[in-house]
């Protein structure tokens, strides 16, 4: 039985429902996200869906190529590689390190940067502008660069990798919530709050930055996609993730003296390390249109 409404009342659709409502239709931006669900899965879950121990050696099974071809083998559905590793085990196990230690290099560095760039736009005076001038020095040099050097001083390894993108990447960050919150301190609504008797701390965390979560999140979309490149960057350099660590720049490191006999042990890494990053820019692309429609509707 229907219910008895003496009055009528509007339901609006909250923020997140219209964000998804202008993100959905757009189908690149869809599949980039469907690829991101599954990648984020595998980072996870990888230790229970591995086929095979992604570092078990087998001397019989050398270079055997994916099962489509004539001399594949059915278990190996992707080939093995130069030691006779099960290369689609550790596919997926790659995809906790290049893709699973990015997210956590990316969240780490905007929470830093989410503080350092309120301390930045929240303050006034000389402090802050030399502050603004190192920060702007700092955004001159390539992250992946400044990756390179960070790692030098550290030395190389996994850890030290996500410390040197961490800090290359904490430039921008602190740049980005920087500008936003300088952009905010402009609107009429804050000036409104401000005469209204409230102090910084409450400006900050009750007005600023629930309005600049957006922004927020492209960022995070954006860097996403360069901590990717960065790790597998680092990892074919040889001063990131060492042998025999299934990572994905590592793995095509490891297989370049082999890639006349065995190609797929090249080109499978690569390929997933281009998808990640189109997967990410798809994303971030149709968040960035969602958003914009969002605030013109």
């Amino acid at each position: 039985m229907k219910k008895l409404r003496l009055y009528y009342e509007e339901h609006n659709k909250g923020p997140l429902k219209l964000l998804w409502k202008h993100f959905a239709p757009q189908h690149f931006a869809f599949f980039g996200l469907v690829l991101l669900i599954i990648l984020l899965s595998l980072a996870v879950l990888t230790p229970f869906l591995t086929p095979h121990d992604p570092y078990l050696q087998n001397s019989q099974l050398l270079l055997v190529p994916p099962s489509w071809q004539d001399s594949g083998l059915v278990s190996y559905p992707l080939g093995t590689d130069d030691l006779g590793r099960d290369l689609m085990s550790r596919l997926m196990l790659g995809a906790s390190y290049t893709f699973g230690l990015a997210i956590l290099a990316v969240l780490g560095s905007l929470l830093v940067g989410l503080v350092l760039g309120a301390l930045s736009g929240m303050s006034k005076g000389v402090k802050s502008s030399i502050f603004n001038h190192l920060l702007d020095l700092a955004l001159t040099i390539p992250s992946l660069l400044l990756a390179i050097v960070i790692v030098a001083v550290l030395g190389p390894g996994l850890l030290n990798t996500i410390w040197a993108i961490m800090l290359a990447l904490l430039p921008q960050f602190i740049h980005g919530v920087r500008n936003a919150i300088a952009q905010q301190l402009k609107q009429d609504y804050v000036t409104a709050y401000r005469l209204d008797g409230a102090n910084q701390r409450q400006l900050l965390f009750s007005v600023i930055l629930p309005n600049t979560w957006e922004q927020l999140v492209l960022m995070g979309t954006m860097a996403l996609s360069t901590a990717v490149l960065d790790i597998a960057a680092l990892g074919f350099l040889g001063i990131g993730a060492q042998s025999p660590t299934a990572e994905w720049g590592a793995m095509i490191a490891d297989s370049l003296d082999s890639i006349y006999l065995a190609p797929w042990t090249v080109a499978l890494p690569g390929l997933l390390i281009f998808v990640t990053v189109l997967a990410v820019n798809l994303v971030g692309d149709g968040l960035r249109v969602a958003m914009k429609k969002r605030r013109e509707n």
